[in-house]
Order: C-alpha cells, then structure tokens, then sequence
C-alpha cells in the first residue's frame, strides 16, 4: 500500500517563491512516518518547497492542518479527491473544525494521531474507512519519530525536537489549550535523550517545540541534567513565570539552552488581565525575569500582539521601545488573530465583530490583516502599525546595538546579524500573502 503524506503552504504568490523562514522540517510529518509500518511505501512532498505529482499512483493522502494552512490544504485535498484518491486531514484544525473539515476528506482524525493512526491503517488496507477518528490522550512514551523523508530537503538547519506537549495556563487567544483541555504531558526524559544523542551529529542546533517548556517544571529540572551530558546547543518556548526561577534558568543554560521564545503580548496590565495572562507580571515583572536570562548567557525572542480592548497608537512603539531597551535578539510584532475553537473567537463572534466569519477560507483576507474589528484602533492601523514596528526594530542601527548585548555566546552571535537581516528582509513579504493558492487553478471539492 502506497501512502502520501503533505506539509501544505500557508499560500502562494504568483511567480514568487515562499517565504524561507517559514520552511522548518514538519514534525507531524516525522511522527506519522514513524507511526506508520515499515511494509508501507510513503511518499512526502513540502508544498512550501516543491510540486506536488498529483498524478503519481497512491492509496491515500494524508495532511496535517493547521488554521494557517486549511484553505491550500483543502485545494490539495480537492486535487487528489477528483482523481479518486482518498483523503485523510488531521491535526489542529480539523480538531477545532471538524465539521468544516469533514466537507473536505473521506476522513479526519480528530485528537492525537499516536492510538488511532494503526487503526486507520487497517482500514484503509480493508477499505472500510471511518469519517471521523477520534485519537485518545496517551503517555507519549515510545513515540517513534522518523525524519528519513526529510532527506534532500532544503530545510532550515535546526532540529525539531518534542519533549511535552499542551499549557496549563488558560490564555483567552490561545488554541493550545482548547485542543489539549489546559493539560501538559512530558515525554519520558529518557526517550528525549535517546532522539537528540541519535540526532547530535546532524544538527548545530535544536528546538524543543514544546508550547511550553516549563509546563512541568519539575519535570524540565529532571530532564536537563541528563540533556547537559549531550553537549547541545538549544532553543524552546517558554512560559515567563519559569525565568523566575533562577535555579530552573541556571539549569536551562548549563544543558545547552542558548535561547527562549517568551510571548509578553502586552505591556499594558488590563489587556493582560482580559488575556486571562496575568501571570506575566508576577515577582518582579518582565524586567526581573530578563535579568535572570541574561545573566545566564540565555538570548530572549520576544512576541507582542496588538489589537486587545486597551491598545491605541502608542502601543506599538512603547512594545518596541521595550524590546529594544532590553535588546533582545530578536521579536515579533503581529496583530492578534481569533482562532476557531478558542474563548477569544466565541466572545469575539458574540460582540459581532468579526470581519469574516472564517477568515481562513475567505478569499478576501490576506496574511497580516485583522479578522476583527478592534475597540479604539481600526483594523488598518493595527496592521500598518505591527509593520512599523517590525521596520523600527529591525533598522541597521538598532540590530547592531542590540549585538552588543548578545555576544555571551558565540554560536549565537555568529548567527545574529543573518537572523536579523531573514526577519528584516521578510518584513514586507509577509504582508498581504493569500492562504491558499491565489491563482484560482485549485478550486475547492466537497464530499457529496
């Protein structure tokens, strides 16, 4: 039996090529692949880097979605679906959407792949595939991962690593804890070590992409001794309640961790309380938790959204002014986006202020718009301004003074000045890129 598998773009632009940091190896495609029996032919293809054959011979297809990626990836479904190839979608959004997604594939998998993928297998070989499949929550001990797929791929040369998943924390914006019910799980410390010892060769740096790195943090203090026997260098997500901890950030830079990304979102303390985030200004603040980080030689990426009931035009550089004063080393200002699923869509949805009801499939939304209409800014200005900032912040002047303060570590300094100039060249880029293919050649086809 022949199975293919597809990272879908979020979309593309007509004669031009995708937006290069965009383009890490697909974890979700590694661990259906070592889910799947050795006696199945898969195929891969990354719709961000390649043409997809549609017309090469398969049983099935397989596509992980997110909300991001849904529209192109139901134009690939379609594709498939016309030439009598059943399609199988699973992943973030089928799971918040499921009715939405179920128009679009003989079947979704609704949940965690790892207890129901062998089930679809076999019925696939059966053809007696389900419509819906819905993964049970298991211990993560044993996951398979298998990146022989990935050979020959022009990804970015850093190493997607899991060691947990889901966030106990209830953010109002985020989708994390809808699909994981505000639960945290930690692989075993010894599967972890396993993967990156077989990986340490490959790769000069790792990702643990984790939602949160300190979702357990005991868990995190039992596993980094062990990761600092490895000899890593690593980056990850991170809660900012964790940077208090000093003896956690001591140990998180001892293993190898040369930087976090935080999401600090507002500096204003009545957006923070409406994001059910007040847990960023505990102890001593965000000041304190940066000095903890930098004193262990652990660069900050910093994420700030805009668009919440208490922001007005001097948000943007007050963010800004903040990200550059604690120079970090790099930070991303975006608008905030109200996915399916979570509490801030509901309430959102109930005020009546949504600008498209699925912004997602809407054809007349591009990427940096606001699918919402804010309460003191218009949707506009909070997208011109999240440019702004973007353009202040990644100004010559302003990389190189923040170099200054991150030469702790010379892997990371070495690559500080490409990182900076990727982020600035993408600036404009990013903005008004379609979700799906802008052509028109991939209209879309429902189940009958």
């Amino acid at each position: 039996m022949r199975i293919t598998l597809i990272q879908p773009a979020i979309g593309h632009r007509v004669g031009e090529s995708y937006i290069r940091s965009w383009q890490m190896e697909p974890l979700p495609i590694a661990t259906l692949a070592g889910l799947t029996p050795a006696q199945i032919n898969l195929r891969f293809y990354d719709d961000r880097m390649e043409a997809i054959r549609y017309d090469e011979p398969t049983d099935a297809v397989a596509i992980p979605v997110e909300t991001y990626t849904a529209n192109r990836a139901y134009q690939i479904a379609s594709e498939y679906r016309r030439r009598g190839v059943p399609v199988i979608l699973g992943g973030f959004h089928p799971t918040l959407m499921p009715e939405e997604a179920s128009r679009f594939a003989e079947a979704i998998v609704v949940g965690e792949a790892e207890a129901i993928w062998p089930e679809v297998i076999d019925d696939l070989r059966h053809k007696t595939l389900k419509r819906r499949y819905r993964g049970s929550r298991t211990d993560l001990s044993g996951i398979s991962v298998d990146r022989r797929l990935f050979h020959g791929k022009n990804y970015l040369p850093i190493g997607l690593v899991e060691t947990g998943r889901g966030c106990r924390f209830p953010c109002e914006f985020c989708a994390i804890q809808t699909f994981f019910h505000r639960s945290y799980r930690s692989r075993p410390a010894s599967d972890v070590v396993r993967e990156l010892a077989s990986l340490k060769g490959q790769k000069k740096l790792f990702f643990f992409v984790d939602d949160n790195f300190a979702g357990d943090i005991n868990a995190g203090k039992d596993l980094l001794p062990q990761i600092e026997s490895l000899k890593l260098r690593w980056i990850t997500q991170l809660s900012i309640n964790a940077a208090h901890d000093e003896e956690f950030v001591r140990q998180l830079a001892r293993s190898g961790c040369r930087g976090v990304l935080i999401g600090f979102e507002s500096l204003n303390e009545a957006n923070l309380r409406l994001m059910n985030k007040r847990f960023n200004t505990m102890k001593k603040g965000y000041v304190g938790a940066l000095d903890n980080l930098r004193r262990c030689g652990i660069a900050v990426y910093g994420t700030f959204i805009f668009g919440y009931e208490h922001d007005n035009l001097n948000s943007f550089d007050e963010a800004v002014d903040f990200a550059l004063e604690q120079d970090m080393y790099v930070a991303a200002f975006n608008h905030l986006t109200p996915f399916p699923g979570t509490p801030l869509y509901q309430r959102l949805e109930a005020e009546g202020r949504l600008r498209f009801k699925a912004w997602w499939l809407d054809g007349r939304y591009r990427y940096n718009e606001l699918p919402f209409t804010p309460r003191n800014l218009s949707p506009e200005s909070v997208t011109q301004g999240c440019i702004e900032a973007r353009r202040r912040f990644y100004k010559w002047p302003s990389i190189l003074k923040r170099s200054l303060r991150n030469r702790s570590d010379f892997f990371m300094f070495r690559n500080f000045f490409p990182i900076n100039a990727l982020h600035r060249n993408e600036i404009s880029l990013r903005n008004g890129h379609p979700l799906g293919d802008e052509t028109g050649s991939f209209p879309l086809l429902e189940v009958a």
